[in-house]
């Protein structure tokens, strides 16, 4: 996929990550949001270990090995889509990253990267995969070991 302003996609996934450390990630069945149901193998992915399972914010970038589509659930009128989702960590993040840091990031139409990560993913506090600009998929990619 192709963003607006030319760029590759990328997307973030704020999700609990009981172990940051791993190469390999599975997150089964996620909520999606702000474009992120597009995601697909080969995607870069920023992982941000969810302040509301006890996480501290970005941890790490990488690559999605696998993406499916979660099928909606009969009976239902309105759902989320959700996706299921593999990810092998490409680099590390160096600095933290998270909703202390984005907290200030409000004035909503800014154009900063920090604003747009503060405002599709602290917001609305809930877990969710999401996809990013090209400006901020580039600042991201800055607070990882390899820039």
């Amino acid at each position: 996929m192709v963003t607006g302003d030319g760029g590759v996609a990328a997307y973030v996934i704020k999700v609990g990550i009981p172990e940051t450390t791993g190469d390999r990630f599975a997150f089964p069945s996620q909520k999606t949001m702000y474009g992120g149901k597009r995601i697909a193998a080969g995607d870069t992915i920023f992982l941000f270990a969810s302040e509301n399972e006890g996480g501290a914010g970005l941890v790490a970038r990488g690559v999605v090995t696998a993406a499916e589509s979660v099928p909606r659930r009969p009976g239902i009128e309105r759902q989320t889509p959700r996706v299921s989702l593999s990810v092998r960590r490409t680099t590390s993040a160096t600095r933290p990253l998270g909703r202390r840091e984005l907290r200030p990031f409000d004035a909503w139409d800014d154009g900063r990267p920090e604003t747009e990560l503060n405002f599709k993913l602290y917001r609305q506090a809930t877990n969710k995969i999401i996809c990013i600009s090209a400006t901020t998929a580039a600042f991201l990619a800055g607070c990882c070991e390899d820039g």
